[in-house]
């Protein structure tokens, strides 16, 4: 669903999981037509980071 969000509206990926600022800026980036393209690439990539670092602290969670 994540994904799907970061495609149609990018700023709003980066609100859910939790920067707010970065989100902002995507939006600002995003209201040019031309900037759409880089602020879907910047959430796509933001929230597979994001997925990356749950499943490490996860994973850190369950060593302890």
């Amino acid at each position: 669903m994540r994904l799907l969000i970061a495609f149609l509206f990018p700023w709003l990926t980066f609100f859910l999981i939790g920067r707010p600022f970065t989100g902002l800026l995507c939006l600002l980036l995003q209201i040019t037509i031309l900037g759409w393209i880089p602020a879907t690439i910047w959430a796509v990539y933001a929230l597979s980071q994001y997925k990356t670092d749950r499943k490490i602290a996860r994973a850190l969670a369950h060593r302890c």
